[in-house]
């Protein structure tokens, strides 16, 4: 006898979602991303408190309370406040995320990854390719299966542009106010008109890195906050379902 458990009716059978799994993200890439956002965060935090101590800007070798000013911040002054273990912390954090940075960019020269996933191809930056991108990510257009699992043209200009050009002035400009660094590296400074110069410089590229980092944070919401959180952990992201 044919048990009534055996029998299958097509139109009421489950179909499961159509789905992709593929690597995403290299061991190499998720460990040095999380240290950098530990070093990102102290970075932050201590900058605030050293922007607290005296928030005005200057240009050139000198500046202090009495001489002119590029940029008065509405901010309290709070001398002997916490600058202190600011300086302390933001010293360590920046070195670790010198480092840390170093080791990525070396990885992924040899691995080729900036080759193979961020650097665009020619026919990519014709002015079609790029306008239909930056539309689509001033309309927060959520990427497709096909686009899913790949950086789009903006990512990749946007990510190689912080790497390459906005860190490397941030760090630049750090260097340039260590007094020891500058004591054998003299034209880290007046390469940039002085230490009051790199200073203004270095808070105003540190801006844009913290409005990089909120857009970057915005758009991994709209994208799939689990799904892209989960690839930057375990290194595999799944396309074709509803990612959130």
């Amino acid at each position: 006898m044919a048990m009534a458990g055996s029998a299958r009716i097509p139109a009421l059978a489950i179909r499961e979602p159509d789905v992709q799994v593929s690597a995403r993200h290299s061991a190499l890439v998720r460990v040095t991303h999380w240290i950098n956002t530990l070093s990102f965060f102290g970075l932050l935090v201590s900058g605030i408190a050293i922007l607290l101590a005296h928030p005005r800007f200057y240009w050139g070798e000198t500046g202090a309370v009495g001489t002119p000013s590029v940029l008065d911040l509405p901010l309290p002054f709070m001398r002997g406040g916490p600058s202190g273990w600011g300086r302390n912390l933001h010293f360590l954090s920046a070195w670790v995320c010198v480092l840390n940075g170093a080791l990525y960019v070396l990885s992924g020269i040899a691995t080729q990854h900036f080759r193979q996933n961020l650097l665009p191809a020619k026919a990519d930056l014709a002015w079609g390719s790029l306008s239909r991108s930056v539309l689509n990510q001033l309309r927060l257009k959520r990427p497709g299966v096909e686009t899913s699992l790949a950086y789009n043209l903006v990512q990749r200009l946007a990510y190689l542009g912080v790497v390459f050009v906005l860190l490397s002035l941030i760090i630049w400009t750090g260097f340039a106010m260590s007094p020891t660094i500058v004591s054998v590296f003299p034209w880290f400074v007046t390469v940039l008109g002085g230490q009051q110069s790199a200073r203004t410089l270095h808070f105003f590229a540190s801006d844009f890195l913290v409005l990089f980092v909120l857009v970057h944070i915005a758009m991994v919401c709209i994208a799939g906050f689990t799904s892209r959180v989960g690839a930057m952990i375990t290194g595999r992201i799944t396309a074709g379902k509803d990612p959130t």
